[in-house]
C-alpha cells in the first residue's frame, strides 16, 4: 500500500481494549510504522499512541440493567462516532467485541468507503443464531477468534478468518511458579487457586460458596494454601471475605502476578468467563461453579443451545471440566471434586493434557492471534474490495483461512 493507512478501532469494554492494543502493535510491526490510528479505547490502547475520541470510562459499562440510566448518553456517543468516521474516511473500520455498541456504529456505514471488519464474533453458536446473518448484511468481514465459529457466517455470506485466542498469547510475562511459592513461603504445600470472578454481582453469590468449599479442603488438608487473584472492580469485597477464610489466602491484584498465581497453582476452583480458558492454556487443572438468578437461569436454559459452559469442553467436544451450575453449586459435590484432583495425580496430568490440546486449536503453535489479525487486515485493506478474498496467510498451526463469497 502506497500511503499509510487509518485505520479507525473501536474498543468499548476494557476486553476489547487489550485486544485493541494488541493489534496496533502488530500493524505497526507489520508496516513497520507505516499506519495510522484513531478511534475509542482504553489505557492499553492509549499506551499504543490512541488518542481515544471518547472517554473509556464511560462505555464500558456491564449488564442491561446497569446500562439503562447511561442509554442516551451511549447512543450520543455512538452519533458522534459515526459522524467522526465519516469525517476522516479511514481506509478501515475494526470495531472490537461489545456488539451492542460496535453493531450500531457498523449498521450505518454500510455502504460507505470504509471497510468494515469486526473482531470477535458474537456467540451465534451458542444463541440468537440468525444474528449472523443480520451482520452479514452490513459487516464486509469478521475475525473469529474460536477454530468452530466459520461456517456460520460463511453460510450466509459474511467472509471470516480464523485469527485465533487471544489466551495463547503473551504479553510480556513469563510465568514463574517457583518465584511466586519463594516469595510467599509456600514450599512444596499443594496450591489451591481460586477465582470468584470480576463482576460484583457473581462474586456475592459465589464467595460464600468458595469460602465453605474451601474450609472443607483445609479441614481434610491442613497443608493446602490458597491464592485468590481478583479484579480491581471488587477487590474490597473479595479482600474481606478471604480474610476470614483458613489456608492463608495470598490476594493477588496485577495480571502479571495472576499468571505467576497460576504457573504455581497446583489446582484451580473457578467462576465461569475467559479465565477457563486461561487456566486450561496455563495448565491448571481445574474446576467450573457458577450461579445466577432464578430468573436469569430460566431464560437461559430456554435460550441458550450449548452442552457445556466451559469452552474446554466445547472445543475438544467432550467433558473433561467438570462444571458445577446453580443448584448442584453446593460446597460438598465442588470440594468433593476438587479434592479429586488435589490427590490424583493423574487425573490432574489428564487435564493439563487436554489444556495443550485446547490450546492448539486455539492457535498456539502458530504466529500470535494479534499477527495473524493485523496481516488479514492488511491484505484487505490493500485489496480494498472486501468481498474478494485475499491470499491466505500462512498459520504455521491452526486454520487461518480469509474466505469470501
Amino acid at each position: 500500500m502506497s500511503a499509510a493507512p487509518l485505520i479507525f478501532l473501536v474498543a468499548a469494554e476494557a476486553s476489547a481494549d487489550g485486544l485493541g492494543a494488541r493489534l496496533m502493535r502488530s500493524l505497526k510491526e507489520e508496516t513497520r510504522g507505516r499506519v495510522r490510528f484513531a478511534g475509542i479505547g482504553g489505557p492499553a490502547m492509549a499506551a499504543e499512541g490512541l488518542d481515544s475520541l471518547v472517554p473509556f470510562g464511560e462505555l464500558n459499562i456491564m449488564g442491561i440493567v446497569e446500562i439503562v440510566p447511561h442509554a442516551a448518553r451511549v447512543l450520543r456517543r455512538v452519533r458522534e462516532t459515526i459522524a467522526a468516521i465519516r469525517r476522516m474516511g479511514p481506509a478501515a473500520v475494526v470495531t472490537i467485541d461489545a456488539p451492542a455498541f460496535s453493531f450500531r456504529i457498523q449498521r450505518k456505514l454500510k455502504g460507505g468507503p470504509s471497510l468494515l471488519v469486526h473482531y470477535v464474533a458474537p456467540t451465534v453458536w451458542a444463541w440468537r443464531p440468525r444474528r449472523a446473518k443480520m451482520i452479514a448484511a452490513f459487516l464486509d468481514h469478521l475475525l473469529c477468534i474460536l477454530p468452530f465459529e466459520l461456517p456460520y457466517f460463511e453460510k450466509v455470506g459474511l467472509p471470516a478468518s480464523f485469527v485465533g485466542h487471544s489466551v495463547v498469547e503473551q504479553d510480556d510475562v513469563t510465568p514463574d511458579g517457583d518465584g511466586f511459592r519463594r516469595r510467599h513461603a509456600i514450599g512444596d504445600a499443594p496450591l489451591l487457586c481460586v477465582l470468584p470472578g470480576s463482576r460484583k454481582g457473581e462474586v456475592r453469590r459465589l464467595l460464600p460458596v468458595f469460602g465453605e468449599t474451601v474450609a472443607r479442603l483445609v479441614a481434610e488438608r491442613p497443608s493446602l494454601r490458597l491464592v485468590v487473584p481478583t479484579a480491581s472492580s471488587v477487590v474490597g469485597e473479595v479482600r474481606e471475605a478471604v480474610a476470614r477464610w483458613p489456608g492463608t489466602p495470598i490476594l493477588v491484584e496485577s495480571i502479571e502476578e495472576k499468571h505467576h498465581a497460576f504457573a504455581a497453582s497446583t489446582v484451580a476452583l473457578a467462576a465461569s468467563g475467559t479465565v477457563n480458558l486461561e487456566l486450561a492454556v496455563a495448565g491448571v487443572p481445574f474446576a467450573i461453579a457458577y450461579k445466577v438468578s432464578g430468573l436469569s437461569y430460566l431464560v437461559g436454559r430456554i435460550m441458550v443451545k450449548v452442552p457445556s459452559i466451559v469452552m474446554t469442553n466445547i472445543l475438544l467436544q467432550r467433558k473433561v471440566i467438570a462444571e458445577f451450575l446453580q443448584d448442584r453449586c453446593r460446597p460438598d459435590l465442588i470440594a468433593a471434586e476438587i479434592g479429586r484432583l488435589l490427590d490424583d495425580p493423574i487425573a490432574r496430568q489428564e487435564q493439563k493434557n487436554a489444556g495443550a490440546e485446547a490450546a492448539v486449536l486455539l492457535g498456539r503453535g502458530g504466529p500470535p492471534p494479534s499477527q495473524r489479525a493485523a496481516r488479514v487486515l492488511l491484505q484487505l485493506i490493500e485489496h480494498r474490495d472486501p468481498k474478494k478474498s485475499p491470499a491466505g496467510v500462512s498459520s504455521g498451526g491452526a486454520d487461518e483461512r480469509v474466505t469470501g463469497s
